[in-house]
């Protein structure tokens, strides 16, 4: 299919989502984020796509990313007017614009929470939610919210993921900090963020934000650790760089199976942090098979060892286990049954998947 006249990167990057390879990992969406739009809505009331952008639209650019085997995301806000202050928020024309975005074929909404009323968040998210429902299209509702008002308590009823806290930014500073609300909840959803196989039955996740991988102003090990730590939790995996220009050292991190398999697992439980001592931390969840993840996870400065009990992480003393390194690929040789321990540089983690060996 010929591309869309849009100027904008998204039918490129959709090619570049495919040729990579990322689309045949689960990769599956691409988002427009905001100033799409034209900064006023027509005269009927109707959203237009910025015609310098988009002048074939939004529709035509739905249909080329769908002939990739891709989705289509889209951006509005819970207010009169968008963060960026460029472009009209949904507030009060919630079926209006629901019905816009399923008609032009969108199939997921990032719903943010600039310049509303003042009212409560769970009145007006709950009223794009019974728009979306009644839109005629199946669109994955991606809450924006920013944690304010709690919404672990009531944003699964209204949507399908939540944002945690504000925005994360490319430092580690600002990656370092990001979980403080968030681990909170851990442990009250029961479901992965299922990024390559939406149905009716997909329930909710809570959301950190998307990721900094390959923005260029951490390190690798920093990259990892933020994908190992968004992967254990069961995060949605939205790629926040440009895959476009994407490094091999980016594509190997975005692409690395094992650790989006953790994040894919069909059990579907959060991992949650064990244990933390002058920032070395240990980070474990249940999987699938009575398997183990653990990821050990140095936030200091210097190398240090790095230790855990098999009783920390609901293994019995007991129990042989199979220890694979997800990031090396390969097999660790356990000399001990009940701990295991490893040096880890600073900013950096290990991942492991510990399955026990069946007599």
């Amino acid at each position: 299919m010929k591309s869309p006249n849009n100027i904008d990167f998204a039918p490129a990057f959709s090619d570049a989502i495919v040729s990579t390879g990322l689309a045949r990992l689960g990769y599956k969406y691409v988002n427009l984020d905001d100033c799409w739009a034209e900064g006023e809505r027509d005269k009927a009331g109707n959203l237009r796509a910025k015609a310098s952008t988009f002048p074939s639209g939004i529709k035509a650019l739905a249909d080329y990313v769908h002939s990739k085997g891709l989705k289509l995301g889209i951006y509005a806000d819970a207010g009169k007017r968008t963060c960026s202050n460029k472009m009209p928020g949904s507030l009060g024309h919630e079926y209006q614009d629901a019905k816009t975005f399923a008609e032009w074929g969108v199939d997921y909404l990032k719903y943010d929470n600039c310049y509303n009323d003042g009212s409560k968040p769970q009145t007006r998210y709950a009223a794009m939610s019974r728009a979306l429902r009644n839109a005629g299209r199946q669109i994955l509702f991606s809450l924006c919210e920013w944690g304010q008002e709690d919404p672990a308590k009531w944003a699964g009823s209204y949507g399908h993921t939540w944002r945690t806290t504000g925005d994360i930014n490319n430092t580690w500073a600002r990656f370092y900090n990001f979980n403080s609300r968030f681990e909170q909840h851990l442990g009250e959803i029961c479901w992965s963020w299922q990024v390559e196989c939406l149905s009716h039955n997909l329930k909710f996740t809570q959301d950190p934000d998307m990721l900094e991988v390959g923005n260029g102003r951490m390190s690798i090990e920093e990259y990892r650790s933020h994908f190992s730590i968004w992967a254990l939790m069961k995060a949605p995996l939205l790629i926040g760089c440009d895959v476009r220009s994407a490094n091999k050292e980016t594509l190997t991190i975005l692409g690395n199976k094992e650790v989006i398999d953790v994040n894919q697992d069909s059990l579907g439980v959060q991992g949650r942090k064990i244990r933390s001592n002058g920032g070395l931390e240990v980070w474990a969840g249940p999987l699938s098979g009575k398997r183990v993840v653990v990821v050990l996870w140095n936030r200091s400065q210097a190398r240090a060892v790095i230790s855990v009990k098999w009783r920390e992480i609901g293994l019995s003393p007991s129990t042989p286990v199979t220890v694979r390194d997800l990031w090396k690929h390969s097999f660790v040789s356990m000399n001990k049954r009940y701990r295991m321990g490893a040096y880890v540089a600073g900013h950096a983690c290990k991942m492991y998947i510990m399955t026990p060996v069946r007599g």
